[in-house]
């Protein structure tokens, strides 16, 4: 249960990041609400998880899906460019963290 309360973290830390970019420096209110509401539900959560999981394990996990997660989708869906230099390493970090998932 903490696994998956972990990953819901995850996607909401995601959605509030993209929530972010979305409100143009708070210039648009509904992504600016929803940016705070998406971050705050995903401290919530992640606390949650944080009772079974090793806070080490979990923050790498939380920010590293979180950092790969993000810079998939802004490179397809916010046009950012994509070169084998990002890729690689988000690949990487992508790898860390199965590793790190796996050790513990």
């Amino acid at each position: 249960m903490s696994w998956l309360l972990l990953f819901f973290a995850i996607v909401l830390e995601f959605l509030g990041t993209l929530s972010t970019k979305l409100s143009h420096g708070f210039e648009r209110i509904l992504p600016s609400v929803l940016m705070f509401v998406f971050y705050l539900g995903s401290m919530v959560t992640w606390n949650f998880a944080l009772k079974k999981i090793d806070v080490s394990i979990g923050y790498a996990v939380w920010s590293g899906l979180g950092i790969a997660f993000t810079a998939v989708m802004g490179m397809l869906f916010f046009k950012e460019p994509i070169n084998v230099s990002k890729i690689f390493f988000t690949v990487l970090i992508i790898v860390g963290v199965i590793g790190l998932s796996l050790k513990s």
